[in-house]
């Protein structure tokens, strides 16, 4: 029997946030042979706008039964969690629903909706700080993908709902199913909920990037020894200057970078592959696991082992 997905939209939704999650499931579809029955629906049917002031047509919730429920986000959040009839609406699918998932600020709904009580969630990390404290009684986890808690689902921003789709279709279909859609969509088969919304490169930029090509290089070395003196050289500058004005640029010492990076690779290993911990510790360049393992619980409070069962059970 065909899994009834029902994708719910307002005025001002963020396009992408429904539109990619649609897309995903209806290449799914084709590839298992009529699996899922998508439909979009409003409070008030008929064509919807989103915040690019493209429409997306809607139909009335029809009371039937649903596998997944999955509330867009977007712009529109910040006056439909206003609205106690979307309120009563999602509560109302909710129940009639297996499982209930949200993207990006669309997890704003769901705990308006009492969905997220004392459960783990996420959302857009720009949102983060504004969910916390409107919402303190939900465990936010502001540096992932995608959470699963139960039957709830909440992911990231704007992508990030293409991933949560993606393992929603590995839950529902098998992972040779995800991994073929993926493929349709050109996107990766998998990005683990557990990886980072955020990429070191991208935070260590610095204010004018001028250090972009160092990290990069950085990077792609992990595994040798680097000391300040190679990037200093790399950089181009004597070490002493090189050291002041890395910090200046990036906010954190050289070492401090260097670790960030590792600790980036490693994590993305850690939860994405199979890999021993000691193949991993090695080729992100810390040497050992032991030492691996002390930064993990610096970094993340947690071993490499734990943050892989997490991964997996996610």
């Amino acid at each position: 029997m065909r899994r009834r997905i029902a994708v719910l939209i307002f005025p001002d939704f963020q396009l992408l946030d429904a539109a990619g999650p649609i897309a995903a499931f209806e290449i799914a579809d084709r590839l298992a042979g009529e699996a899922y029955d998508i439909s979009v629906i409003a409070l008030e049917p008929g064509l919807v706008g989103s915040s690019a002031g493209a429409t997306m047509h809607a139909q009335a919730p029809d009371g039937r039964l649903l596998d997944t429920l999955l509330v867009a986000g977007g712009n529109g959040t910040r006056e439909t969690v206003r609205c106690e009839r979307t309120k009563a609406l999602i509560q109302s699918a909710a129940a009639r629903a297996r499982r209930v998932a949200s993207v990006c600020s669309g997890a704003f709904l769901l705990a308006e909706a009492g969905l997220l009580e004392g459960r783990r969630a996420t959302t857009h990390w720009q949102r983060c700080p504004d969910f916390a404290r409107h919402y303190p009684q939900v465990r936010l986890e502001p540096d992932r993908i995608f959470v699963r808690d139960g039957p709830i689902w909440t992911s990231a921003g704007i992508t990030a709902g293409i991933d949560l789709a993606l393992a929603l279709i590995e839950e529902d279909l098998g992972s040779e199913i995800a991994r073929q859609t993926a493929q349709q969509l050109v996107v990766y088969h998998r990005r683990p909920g557990g990886q980072s919304q955020f990429s070191a490169l991208v935070e260590m930029g610095g204010q004018s990037g001028r250090f972009a090509e160092l990290l990069a290089w950085m990077r792609d070395n992990l595994a040798r020894r680097i000391t300040v003196e190679a990037m200093a050289e790399v950089a181009a500058m004597s070490p002493r200057h090189f050291a002041r004005a890395f910090q200046a640029e990036t906010g954190m010492t050289p070492a401090k970078a260097l670790e960030r990076l590792r600790l980036e690779v490693a994590r993305e290993r850690v939860e994405g592959s199979a890999e021993p911990i000691e193949q991993v510790a090695a080729a992100a360049g810390f040497g050992d696991p032991e030492r691996m393992r002390r930064a993990f619980l610096r970094a993340f409070g947690q071993p490499p082992q734990a943050l892989r069962r997490s991964a997996r059970a996610a």
